[in-house]
């Protein structure tokens, strides 16, 4: 009886996916301004950060959690810690937590936590290719940010890094936008408006695309 009444309950709720990439394509467009040097500091990146790349992406996560969608929960979940993390940084970076703690800071630490981020997100590139095409994009995008940001934060070919990490962002938050389009119209209209991709097929195989298919078709 448990059962299926947790399957009545994630059938009635709303897919979250539009709005966790709206969160997402918002903070990456504000932060990638700065590194791309349209913009200056931080100050005003931070709300974005914390509100877009972390509330509603772990809002996100809580509502793929409720229906028991492991992949979207981890990475809407992962991704929103990330933000909060990254807002913290720059809080201690600006002296928000005074000038002690602001002069213990050392980048190479930051380096270290992208290259984890890395890591984590190679394997969620992996499980992207059974989603669709258009999220595998935005995962090997991020993939490319971390590159970035972790040799920039090592001091290795900083501008170029600092380039890299700039340039992956903004395309991540115009994929990201489209992303979030594509999941409001597609499901508003009940058809496919904007085409999204089908998985590759390569580890999940045909039948469990068609499975997958006739399972949405269903709801």
């Amino acid at each position: 009886m448990e059962t299926t009444k947790n399957t009545q309950t994630a059938e009635t709720i709303a897919d979250p996916s539009a709005l966790g990439l709206l969160g997402l394509a918002m903070v990456t467009l504000v932060a990638s301004s700065q590194k791309l040097g349209l913009t200056e500091g931080v100050s005003l990146v931070i709300p974005w950060a914390i509100f877009l790349g972390g509330f509603v992406q772990l809002i996100a996560c809580i509502i793929d959690a409720k229906k028991n969608n492991v992949f979207g929960a981890t990475a809407f979940g992962g991704y929103a810690f990330f933000w909060f993390s990254v807002a913290m940084t720059w809080f201690i970076q600006n002296g928000v937590f005074g000038e002690k703690l602001q002069a213990g800071a050392d980048s190479h630490q930051l380096g270290f936590a992208f290259v984890g981020y890395l890591i984590f997100t190679l394997f969620m590139t992996i499980g992207s290719m059974e989603t669709n095409k258009v999220l595998f994009i935005i995962f090997t995008l991020i993939n490319f940010l971390f590159i970035g940001l972790a040799l920039s934060s090592f001091g290795i070919a900083y501008e170029a890094a600092h380039k890299l990490a700039g340039w992956s962002e903004f395309l991540i938050s115009l994929v990201s936008f489209y992303g979030c389009g594509a999941n409001v119209l597609n499901r508003h209209f009940g058809r496919e408006f904007l085409p999204l991709g089908k998985p590759f097929g390569i580890f999940k195989g045909e039948n469990a695309q068609v499975r997958g298919v006739k399972t949405l078709l269903e709801r």
